[in-house]
């Protein structure tokens, strides 16, 4: 039996480097690598030996034969990957594919001295590059969070239902006892100390920040109260200690969500799902308790362009598709749009809704009963309406989009995009949201580098992070070897003091792991995975050995 592999690919390549046959692709070596959906493997050419199945740190990877009904589709997903593409030419002797010349992009002086390096950021993009680092050179890495506990996007980013894309925070976990790292969580750079005294001890700072604003739709009523963005709903689900339990109000029937990226199809089925399936996840005690009164049975998912522009991965949508007693609509306003999916050819995004029920919805009237998710496309906000809250939007409709449709709805989540903030002590480029750099390098902070969608913008996944570290990490260990970094002025040490002289309550690995056992002990109780502490108090108590009430 061959593999494939589903939704929770991570697309970080490992398994890519443990096949023996070379079935997976888009390598990393490839044009697509980054530009697809996922990774897939190639039914032909699978020995079906496993060994991606065991080395995947998401377990995306099952055999196609023990695939359950809702993950069936991935079989045929993998395969239609390399339909049209020109199948290689049987290598002449005894291995089973021909591999290339060995390439070695780095190269480093025999005596080449351990660097002292800092990364602020433990998400995925401040952890590849740690992970770098501390696997091929001699390295001390100091890692820095703002908050008192790691994980970055992973904590709080990946949806609570979503577990096993969670379990690439176990890869990273096993660096932060790492004999030659540092933690500090909860220190703040620019706050608590300066880029100029990170940058005094240590010989290179990484900047993995990401981006963690939303942006902006530019409409009038968008302050409206019950106007948010996704992030913040998303923070909220996740127990992110910026966003206070009462942020989300969940008593309005019908929800508008702009956007139709994964993010929106994310929060659309947190709002629709069944509240039990959801407690067996790791989603944040006060969301859990709000969904279960909430009111909302429609989620209404508007976007731009049409089904086959839309900027959802397929993987998301066919599990949308399989979300028990959720009706998923299509609204037929626009000719356009059922055109579009009739016409869809088998393994383009838009067919997955031929068989989706089209409707002209009356949004004028409250939401029938039962709990749905409508795709409305061609159809873009205008203008939020409402008397202090929101009451309703107003979207286009039409194929020309000249008549404007009133939507009754009492909250909307605008899921648009996100945007990186200005760093202390950084350079800034306003237009893109992110650090000017070259290769990772900070124009003009010499021994400063960026990393993650403060690097790049906020596109690509967890696993995209890994050739992003690899091309800072790359561009560091150049400049090293060139001579380029500025020599630190004060020792490892000198940091550690001026550390706890500046705030009393950062947490290290030891704080890190009670902190783990803290949440655990709390989900055992409660019979979930894991509860999480959703409060800088909680987390430092927690740290600290104390107890936390419940």
């Amino acid at each position: 039996m061959t593999y494939a592999i589903t939704q929770t690919c991570c697309s970080d390549a490992t398994c890519v480097t443990v096949c023996p046959v070379n079935c997976i692709h888009p390598t990393p070596d490839e044009a697509d690598f980054g530009r697809t959906e996922m990774l897939y493997i190639d039914p032909v050419s699978c020995i079906d030996c496993g060994a991606c199945a065991d080395a995947c740190p998401v377990d995306a990877v099952f055999p196609v034969d023990a695939l359950p009904a809702a993950q069936r589709e991935y079989g045929p997903l993998n395969a239609a990957y390399f339909a049209d593409r020109e199948a290689a030419p049987a290598p002449a002797g005894p291995n089973f594919h021909a591999w290339g010349e060995p390439v070695f992009d780095r190269n480093l002086p025999a005596d080449f001295a351990p660097l002292r390096v800092a990364v602020v950021g433990t998400g995925p993009a401040g952890m590849y590059a740690a992970e770098d680092l501390l696997l091929h050179t001699g390295a001390q890495v100091t890692l820095i969070d703002r908050l008192p506990v790691a994980g970055g996007l992973i904590r709080y980013g990946v949806a609570p239902d979503h577990l096993p894309t969670k379990k690439a925070g176990d890869t990273f976990a096993r660096f932060h006892t790492h004999p030659r790292v540092r933690m500090h969580l909860g220190l703040e750079v620019g706050r608590d100390i300066t880029p100029q005294e990170l940058g005094d001890h240590h010989d290179a700072v990484i900047y993995a920040v990401g981006a963690p604003a939303g942006r902006r739709l530019g409409i009038p009523g968008e302050d409206l109260t019950g106007s948010i963005c996704a992030t913040t709903f998303v923070s909220w689900y996740n127990a992110h200690p910026d966003v206070a339990p009462d942020a989300v109000d969940l008593s309005a029937e019908r929800v508008v969500v702009v956007g139709n990226g994964n993010v929106a199809l994310d929060v659309a089925r947190i709002l629709v799902s069944d509240p039990a399936a959801l407690a067996a996840g790791d989603i944040a005690g006060h969301a859990l308790d709000a969904l279960r009164t909430s009111a909302v049975r429609e989620v209404v998912l508007l976007g731009r362009r049409g089904p086959a522009d839309a900027a959802y991965t397929r993987s998301e949508l066919l599990a949308l598709k399989h979300l028990p007693g959720v009706e998923l609509v299509v609204d037929g306003h626009d000719p356009r749009t059922g055109a579009a999916i009739d016409a869809a050819a088998p393994g383009d995004r838009a067919a997955l809704l031929q068989d989706v029920a089209r409707e002209e919805v009356d949004w004028r009237t409250p939401p029938s009963e039962g709990r749905r998710i409508v795709f409305r496309f061609h159809s873009a906000p205008v203008e939020v309406l409402g008397d202090g809250g929101v009451r309703a939007v107003r979207v286009t409709g039409g194929a020309e989009g000249a008549e404007h449709v009133e939507m009754c709805a009492g909250l909307l989540l605008r899921a648009v995009g996100q945007r990186g903030v200005p760093v202390a002590g950084l350079p800034f480029d306003e237009a893109t949201g992110t650090v000017p750099h070259e290769d990772g390098r900070v124009a003009g902070r010499p021994g400063t580098y960026v990393v993650g969608w403060i690097k790049r913008g906020p596109s690509g996944g967890i696993g995209a992070n890994r050739t992003c570290a690899a091309e800072t990490v790359t561009a560091l260990l150049e400049d090293a070897v060139a001579g380029a970094l500025p020599t630190p002025v004060q020792g490892a040490k000198a940091f550690q003091r001026l550390v706890r002289r500046r705030n009393r309550r950062i947490v290290d690995a030891r704080g890190l792991a009670r902190i783990e056992r803290a949440e655990l002990a709390l989900g055992q109780r409660a019979g979930r995975p894991r509860v999480k502490l959703a409060t800088v108090p909680e987390l430092v108590a927690a740290a600290k050995g104390r107890r936390v009430a419940r």
